[in-house]
């Protein structure tokens, strides 16, 4: 990225509003965000949308704010920090691999519902399909 981006650019790129932007930079999240000497508008450079899409990639795998404040704080320590990192990133990874299962078994429940209906709407034999179902029950 060569040109600096404005708050609409880094928050259709990033995903976050325009209020988070600004909170997340008076909160310290992003660092120091340079303005435009003309408008004295936000404007994001490459170094500071990097962080953004960083944030905006774990905020978005379910990371609260106080683990991205973790997260900065330890990026900023730097190689001394790998280990805690390296758990961070584990400790979420997992997290997210909980919630995939939990999506994949909902989805699986909505798909057999699907099927049921369809059964019953033709007017086929339908057990099969409940069997399955309560199998899918049993996971949640």
């Amino acid at each position: 990225m060569t040109t600096p981006l404005t708050i609409l650019e880094m928050s259709r790129r990033s995903g976050f509003s325009e209020p988070t932007l600004r909170y997340y930079e008076k909160t310290g999240l992003l660092g120091r965000v340079d303005r435009d000497p003309g408008t004295g508008h936000r404007r994001y450079d490459g170094a500071t949308a990097e962080r953004v899409e960083a944030l905006a990639c774990l905020r978005s795998s379910g990371v609260s704010v106080d683990g991205l404040r973790d997260y900065v704080r330890l990026v900023e320590v730097g190689v001394e920090a790998a280990d805690e990192l390296r758990d961070l990133f584990a400790t979420q990874a997992g997290q997210l691999a909980a919630e995939i299962e939990r999506l994949r078994v909902r989805h699986e429940y909505l798909r057999l519902k699907q099927e049921l209906w369809a059964a019953r709407g033709r007017g086929d034999d339908d057990t099969d399909v409940i069997r399955r179902l309560n199998e899918v029950l049993q996971a949640f």
